[in-house]
């Protein structure tokens, strides 16, 4: 049997933070400022859109449009997460961009609501895609020492594109700027403007060496990573020497079948895929059982306005943006288990004081506004912990695919069955049936987080091969 020793992993994870790494942040992580960018856009022009002199939509049909990109969105995990292990990161994180830019740009060219449905459900394809090529890209271009706070930081930056989603609707539906009748469409526009510009960027983003190396290109590999280290060493000068190796048994070109991948999945890794699963699905419920409905209640309980609504998106974005942004060292530090297992039950507990001082009457539109950013300045960083999970507890041959199965199982449960749910709840009428379903959530993430301080695995400051062998390493497949 033939035995490539490789040191590869420990040259990129002995690496001080650079330029290069600035580089590779901004380009990757603009996929989810994307995400938040088309979700809150959507959101607050819904209105706008079911104008006879617009495209003349019914809120049946807008909602159904959100169900579209959802299912876009999880058809896109899968398929682009298969290919992403069978073709490489770099091939995919571009790919993926393309669909989106030509997905939202389309948009701003709907003349009705089938052709809109469409575009939105090519979007999400693009956006779903994403999110399986970028992070196991960058779980694998990142040192191990801050592998948690840059992954969290980049996951929590949805909410940069939530407030400025939130801040272009303001201004291009503005009477004196655009108005509603072509705003929304020079919204979409210039999101695809936006990732034009990052597109541009993202190609001198290399292919993950880590990749290349499990597939037999250990030449292309190496010659990657020598590009790197000249580059980094310019700035920071010469660079300490590996310490560690890792040796690959089987290293091929194709990636695993599928019944291997549910081998692991299922059997190996039996523990950490139902940590994962509590994971994803209590965070995904948890959000969209707010964030779709953050309107409605605003509107129906508080009587804002719809045209002030966005302006409460944007206390909510900071929260969310800070969480990720000041706890994600801790995970790094204190430990994945314990943060994981932190921030999701204090969410959980706080979001259950938010309900009741809600139906108690005690809280005005403002101070609902609070309370919910302060809940998701934890709920973020729980969120973005349960996406660092399921990108670093996996062998890397079947990373994105990983990925993709536990997003599209998040956001098929949560995705279409919160925004129901909570739609049906508000329309009672009644505080009490609200607390009932934010209680239901509350409960949901705090189970999900004991769950996790039992059972997560420890995977903070580890090389991405100590926390889960690769397959090729004869470590990482079969029991």
């Amino acid at each position: 049997m033939t035995v490539l020793r490789s040191d590869i992993p420990a040259r990129l994870d002995r690496l001080p933070w650079s330029r290069w790494h600035w580089r590779v942040v901004i380009a990757l992580g603009v996929a989810w400022v994307l995400d938040g960018l088309e979700v809150t856009l959507v959101g607050s022009i819904g209105a706008v859109l079911e104008r006879p002199d617009t495209l003349g939509l019914t809120a049946g049909e807008i909602g159904l449009s959100g169900s579209i990109y959802v299912a876009g969105a999880v058809l896109g995990a899968l398929l682009f997460g298969r290919l992403t292990d069978r073709l490489g990161r770099k091939k995919l994180f571009l790919v993926t961009l393309v669909v989106y830019t030509l997905g939202t740009l389309a948009t701003a060219f709907s003349p009705d609501f089938a052709f809109f449905a469409l575009c939105r459900f090519v979007t999400g394809l693009g956006i779903g895609g994403e999110y399986a090529a970028i992070n196991s890209a960058i779980d694998e271009l990142i040192p191990a020492r801050v592998r948690g706070r840059v992954n969290l930081a980049i996951n929590g930056s949805f909410w940069i594109g939530a407030a400025l989603g939130a801040g272009l609707s303001l201004v291009l539906l503005d009477t004196r700027v655009i108005g509603p009748v072509w705003g929304w469409r020079v919204g979409f526009g210039l999101g695809a403007v936006l990732a034009v510009a990052i597109l541009l960027v993202r190609r001198h983003v290399p292919e993950s060496p880590r990749w290349l190396i499990a597939h037999g290109r250990a030449d292309e590999a190496n010659r990657i990573v020598d590009e790197i280290e000249a580059e980094v060493s310019a700035q920071h000068g010469p660079l300490p020497a590996p310490r560690s190796y890792v040796d690959y048994t089987a290293a091929r070109r194709e990636s695993p079948p599928m019944r291997q991948v549910a081998r692991v999945l299922l059997q190996h890794y039996r523990q950490r895929s139902v940590v994962a699963l509590a994971l994803m699905i209590a965070q995904a419920f948890f959000y969209n059982a707010i964030f779709f409905t953050y309107a409605l209640v605003l509107t129906r309980f508080y009587a804002v306005p719809e045209a002030s609504v966005a302006l409460y998106i944007f206390p909510f974005a900071l929260g969310n943006v800070l969480g990720p942004l000041l706890l994600g060292p801790l995970f790094d530090s204190v430990g994945r288990r314990r943060m994981i297992a932190l921030t999701y039950v204090l969410a959980g507990v706080g979001l259950a004081f938010t309900g009741w001082a809600f139906m108690q009457g005690w809280l005005d539109a403002r101070s609902q506004a609070l309370c919910w950013s302060a809940v998701f300045f934890l709920a973020s960083a729980a969120a973005s912990s349960a996406y660092l999970t399921v990108s670093e507890v996996f062998p890397l041959e079947m990373r994105a695919m990983a990925i993709a199965i536990f997003y599209a199982i998040g956001m098929g449960a949560g995705g279409f069955a919160a925004p129901v749910l909570f739609g049906l709840l508000i329309e009672t009428g009644s505080r009490g049936a609200v607390m009932v379903g934010y209680c239901f959530a509350a409960v949901l993430v705090v189970v999900a987080g004991l769950l996790a301080l039992r059972y997560a695995a420890d995977a903070e400051r580890k090389p991405l091969e100590e926390a889960a062998p690769p397959l090729a390493s004869g470590h990482g497949g079969e029991r």
